[in-house]
Order: C-alpha cells, then structure tokens, then sequence
C-alpha cells in the first residue's frame, strides 16, 4: 500500500521507465535516416542497437542484411550528396579543357564547403576521347552537382561516384 501512494505521488517515477518497443522502433527509423543519407556505419550501429532492444524486429533485421550487401552502394550515395548539394555562388569557365573545367569545380567545391568536401575527380579515358572537349559555362548560385551535370553534358560523359572518388568515363 505505502509502494502505491508513494507511485501516485511520484508519477515520474512510472514515466522513466522505458517502453524498449518504441525504443527500438525509434532506432530503427533513426538506421533509415542515416541510410538514407548515405551514412552507412552510423545506419548500422542504429539498426544494431534496435536488434539489441528488440531481437524479433524483422525490418530491422531486414535492413541491416541489405546494408551488409549494400554497404559501398550506400556510402557513394552519401558521397554523391555530399558533393552535390554544395552551392556555388559563382561559377565561370570559357572554353576550357574538361579536365580543367573538372579541378575548378573541385576548387569550389572545397572553397565553399570551408574545406569539408574535397571532390576526388578521377578521369578514364585510356582512348583519350575526352582531351580534347572544352567547357564553357557561367552560372550562379547554383549547388555543384548541378554544375557538374552540365559539364558533363557538353563533354559527353558521364561520373559514377564511388566510396572515393567521382570516376568521370566519356560517354
């Protein structure tokens, strides 16, 4: 009797105890943000931790064994948005070599990120056929992917993004 009233004085104390159903479900959605913004290890500790407070969570256990097969995919996504989203204030090259057109971007990139991005641009052409394309463009206040779509309209190639470096191959 004493244990009761002094719970119906103390609501708190019933409050702190912890439903681990919704903890694990709150992990779980928090492994799905992460994955889907390209942050695979911080995904996989959140899918992990969800499992720890609930083991039968199936979408949990669904998603962590598809980030394991998914893991590098996952990151070159995170990667691609991270080089991406960049917004250039300003952007001018005139008739410029591609691979030139390629190092100011980078320069930019890393200029305006204050130094946390710093795109690795890696050109494969062994038939060297892009050498010779120019680029020429002037745009403002636009985000960097979409700078880097445009070059590589006028070039004619295209860019993978991998887990280190952006791979530019012509078209």
């Amino acid at each position: 009797m004493m244990l009761a009233a002094a719970l119906f004085a103390c609501p708190s104390v019933l409050a702190q105890k912890a439903d681990p159903t919704k903890e694990a479900n709150a992990a779980y959605y928090t492994a799905v943000a992460h994955e889907t913004a390209g942050d695979a290890a911080a995904a996989k500790a959140a899918y992990e931790k969800a499992l720890q407070l609930n083991p039968r969570h199936a979408n949990a256990r669904y998603r962590l064994g598809q980030l394991k097969l998914n893991y590098d995919r996952i990151i070159a996504k995170g990667k691609e948005r991270e080089i991406s989203s960049i917004m250039i204030p300003e952007f001018k090259v005139d008739d410029a070599d591609f691979s030139e057109a390629l190092r100011a971007l980078a320069i930019h990139v890393e200029k305006e990120s204050k130094e946390q991005v710093t795109p690795n641009f890696i050109i494969q052409d062994p038939a060297n056929e892009l050498a010779g394309r120019k680029v020429t463009l002037k745009m403002k206040g636009v985000p960097s992917g979409e700078i880097l779509n445009y070059m590589l309209q006028m070039a004619k190639a295209k860019a993978r993004f991998d887990k280190h470096a952006v791979v530019i191959t012509p078209h």
